[in-house]
């Protein structure tokens, strides 16, 4: 594959002190902040792509044999800082998933649990990153 294929980004600009905004290059923006406001935080940003990824997989795969009455996915984590710093550990995602009663409903609520473990064992980046420890590299322009 080439880099044109591969390639994601996202720009963080500056609002003021301890917020900021993120846009990607299809002009998607999200603020967020240090905590000290309603607006996400980075670590739940974290969390929330965690969960997202996952609940896309899993969303996509079972919705073409019927419509959820519930979907929802919790995710959890301790946040941990100590001799080794900043990090989380613990991280948990928890579907609550609802299908109608009938032969649809069935079939996705028996496609589910392997929607979930495909997606948490090849499919989501967002966790395989998560799990195989990739660095990350750090570099301050020149202005």
């Amino acid at each position: 594959m080439s880099e044109s294929e591969t390639l994601r980004t996202v720009s963080v600009d500056r609002l003021s002190t301890g917020r900021y905004t993120a846009t990607n290059a299809r002009g998607g923006r999200i603020e967020f902040g240090s905590g000290d406001d309603a607006d996400f935080t980075p670590v739940e940003l974290l969390l929330a792509a965690l969960g997202g990824c996952t609940a896309i997989d899993a969303d996509v795969a079972t919705s073409r044999h019927a419509e959820p009455v519930r979907f929802s996915v919790s995710v959890r984590g301790d946040k941990i800082n100590d001799d080794e710093g900043s990090r989380m550990e613990n991280l948990a995602v928890t579907f609550h998933v609802e299908f109608p009663e009938g032969p649809g409903g069935d079939r996705a609520r028996a496609i589910l649990p392997r929607a979930v473990r495909l997606s948490h064992d090849r499919l989501c980046t967002v966790s395989r990153t998560i799990e195989r420890g990739t660095p990350v590299t750090s570099t301050i322009a020149d202005v």
